[in-house]
């Protein structure tokens, strides 16, 4: 025979369901907020059994579209959170091997253009969570793990005064990456603590002033004398980076 056909696809029912529901979700037909039919009633307009609904509603709430809100039988569509899918894509990157180069160039190409963005976009109020974020590092004495996370919380906070939620998704998942070797450096190399509190400081100057220019050189700066650090805490580059990043939230908690 010269013609030969690929076997079908054989889809779970209730992966069909989900599919259905999140094509709704994901086309803003169903809001977020709205409750869904209970679980007799979605059997009946599917024609599935009870079981299958339910099956398929777990899997749309594994992906953070639906969600169980307290005091209620029926599920709500919801948003996922932004920590939540920034966790999975540093999971993902995990499993490809990424090292702490990656890692560390990612951040060169996207950190630099994102302070220029956030000096530009920035209102009183994200100046003054970045103003708090960069004390909040200052007063870390002796404890490292809150000096890692305030200094991650710095780069968030930089991030969310661009207003474009695009570019906080693409920053999340690498600093949830970078925060492992970032904490040995500091605890390896005794000038690390003012290098990054210089950074901080310039940086909040540039964004106060709204100096596009001088927000992307000091970030790049920043990101440059990383490399640095990671030299002489002797951090190979080419280590892979460790799930310890990935088992903690987007605040630096187990």
């Amino acid at each position: 025979m010269s013609v030969e056909f690929a076997r079908l696809e054989i889809e779970p029912a209730y992966r069909k369901v989900a599919a259905a529901i999140g094509a709704r979700i994901l086309s803003r037909a169903l809001r977020d907020g709205e409750r869904l039919p209970p679980e007799t009633e979605l059997a009946r307009q599917f024609g599935v059994n009870r079981s299958t609904v339910r099956e398929a509603l777990r899997e749309l709430e594994s992906r953070g579209l639906v969600q169980r809100r307290p005091g209620s039988k029926l599920m709500s569509v919801s948003r996922p959170h932004h920590e939540a899918v920034a966790q999975r894509v540093s999971h993902a990157l995990l499993l490809h091997d990424v090292t702490v180069r990656n890692v560390w160039e990612a951040l060169t190409i996207l950190e630099p253009p994102l302070a220029q963005a956030a000096a530009r976009a920035r209102t009183a109020q994200d100046l003054g969570h970045l103003e708090a974020a960069a004390r909040a590092f200052g007063a870390c004495a002796a404890d490292t793990a809150e000096a890692v996370r305030h200094t991650a919380e710095v780069f968030r906070c930089i991030g969310r005064a661009t207003h474009n939620p695009v570019l906080g998704l693409a920053q999340e998942p690498l600093l949830q990456l970078l925060e492992p070797s970032l904490q040995v450096m500091i605890d390896k190399v005794p000038q690390a603590r003012s290098r990054i509190a210089t950074a901080h400081r310039r940086l909040t100057e540039a964004l106060a002033a709204r100096d596009e220019e001088s927000a992307r050189t000091w970030m790049a700066r920043h990101i440059r004398d990383f490399r640095k650090g990671y030299e002489l805490a002797g951090i190979e580059l080419e280590m892979r980076v460790t799930a310890r990043a990935a088992s903690q939230s987007a605040h630096g908690r187990p």
